[in-house]
């Protein structure tokens, strides 16, 4: 097949993935955390009385200043432009797996099969991530990227594999920094014969190391507030406990653990059946960065909750482990492949149900890729806020409990609210955040009473809006069939 070719079914499948399965999905996850803080960093006006965007995580990525030029350049909302992004890197990874097929000596058919299959991601348990985001997050535009860059590092291409890695860099430098360092070992180690052109490889990632280190620096990045070399603080360990418990692997049942080293056996398994087929670089990696992995678990388990070092929450480094998966993923596809064209079916269709297994557990669990939480009443109640109410107005949802809804209307009605549970998921990022999220938390979020309404005043919040079925008396000034809003003040 042509290039041109190979680019347009990489695209296919791209946008297979993005409109079909896995999909994708819109603030219902962590966009509810990055949305408001793009909003302030484009506009300082909007948002400022709500603590997420005074506590930005974003300094170390490219990911704002890409996102804000886009959205800048074309005019386009931060949905579409963060989406397009989406597509692309996509688009990139699905091509950097079909490369990595090629060089294992697929055709072009056979490799779109294998790639289509991975394409397909799965739900990684215990640090509760996808090897297919969902969202446009900084780590969905980086695995892709960095699967891209496998794949040309597969077929020798060592600059432009160290170009797509760097870009991985830039948009999110945890997810990056396990093949940076697997790519260090393929320029140290002699056995890969690197040209004097090819040792260039290491020259993007040394910019994009400087870019990111140049940029945090600016006004309103938060880098300040991020420690790398402090200690935990026993309030903020109970907070991370609570809140963000996937972080620490010693909440993991022993089925969890155990689950990711059967994947690892299955891994091995598949790769030694085809390892002759496989380039020494290819193997690297696809060893490799499973096996950081796995050390991913014992690691966090000593530097987090024995030495307490505030640094890898931030970076949380057993998110690695979706690198098991993908790669077995990957090998089980593959292997499932070369045995259906040696004609031994049986064992084709062994390797080929473990690879498809992990996408398809969720929906035979009965588990949905994505809830539905965006309601017409949710959005009348935002666009109402966002036209009728003060750009500086403060809600407050009381008797959401853990709901996901007031993180929906902050994006959408660009009003600051008060403290919400998503919110909370910042805690491992920042102590100030942190400190200050669990002291509004225990203040509103207790048996909400219609008494309550003058002390919500004194706290600087204007709109308290409740389910409809928990219907107060005290003058309505908005209502539909889901929610009411009440002014403390009148």
């Amino acid at each position: 097949m042509t290039r041109f070719a190979i680019a347009l079914a990489s695209t296919a499948l791209a946008l297979l993935s993005y409109f079909a399965f896995p999909g994708h999905t819109w603030l219902q996850q962590d966009t509810q955390i990055y949305v408001p803080i793009l909003e302030h960093l484009r506009d300082p006006a909007v948002l400022r009385n709500d603590i997420l965007v005074q506590h930005p995580h974003v300094a170390y990525t490219l990911y704002d200043e890409a996102a804000i030029s886009l959205r800048n350049f074309t005019g386009l909302g931060f949905h579409e432009v963060l989406a397009f992004q989406q597509i692309v890197t996509r688009a990139l990874g699905i091509w950097g797996l079909i490369l990595m097929a090629e060089a294992m000596g697929l055709g072009a058919i056979a490799s779109m099969v294998v790639a289509a299959i991975v394409s397909l991601g799965a739900m990684i348990a215990g640090p509760q991530v996808l090897t297919t985001e969902y969202e446009p997050t900084p780590r969905a535009f980086a695995v892709p990227l960095l699967l891209c860059a496998t794949g040309l590092l597969a077929q020798r291409r060592w600059l432009a594999g160290g170009i797509a890695a760097a870009a991985a860099f830039l948009y999110h430098a945890p997810t990056a920094l396990p093949f940076c360092a697997l790519l260090l070992l393929c320029w140290w180690d002699r056995r890969f014969r690197l040209s004097r052109r090819a040792k260039l490889t290491l020259a993007p990632l040394l910019l994009a190391a400087l870019i990111l280190f140049l940029t945090s620096r600016a006004p309103g990045q938060g880098a300040g507030e991020q420690s790398f070399f402090a200690s935990l603080t026993p309030l903020q360990e109970q907070l991370q406990r609570m809140r963000t418990a996937y972080a620490w692997v010693s909440t993991w049942p022993f089925a969890t653990i155990a689950h990711h080293l059967v994947v690892a056996v299955i891994l091995l398994a598949a790769w030694w059946r085809i390892r002759a087929k496989c380039p020494p670089q290819l193997s690297l990696f696809l060893l490799g960065l499973p096996a950081l992995g796995l050390l991913s678990m014992p690691a966090s388990w000593l530097l987090l909750e024995h030495w307490k070092w505030a640094l890898v929450p931030q970076i949380q480094p057993m998110r690695t482990l979706l690198f098991v998966t993908l790669s077995m993923q990957f090998l089980t596809a593959a292997a499932g492949v070369y045995a259906a064209a040696a004609r031994r079916y049986a064992e084709a269709a062994l390797w080929l149900a473990l690879a498809v297994a992990p996408p398809l557990q969720p929906i035979l669990s009965g588990i949905p890729n994505y809830p539905h939480l965006h309601t017409p009443e949710l959005a009348q109640l935002s666009a109402w806020a966002r036209t009728s109410t003060p750009p500086d107005a403060v809600f407050l949802f009381p008797d959401a409990g853990h709901g996901t809804y007031p993180g929906i209307f902050r994006s959408e009605a660009l009003r600051a609210v008060y403290v919400d549970w998503k919110g909370g998921g910042q805690v491992n990022y920042l102590k100030e955040l942190g400190e200050q999220w669990w002291t509004r938390w225990q203040q509103v979020s207790v048996n909400f009473q219609p008494a309550d309404l003058p002390r919500y005043q004194a706290l600087g919040i204007q709109y308290v809006v409740v389910q409809a079925r928990h219907r107060i008396a005290a003058p309505v000034i908005f209502e539909n069939a889901a929610y009411c809003v009440y002014a403390p003040s009148r």
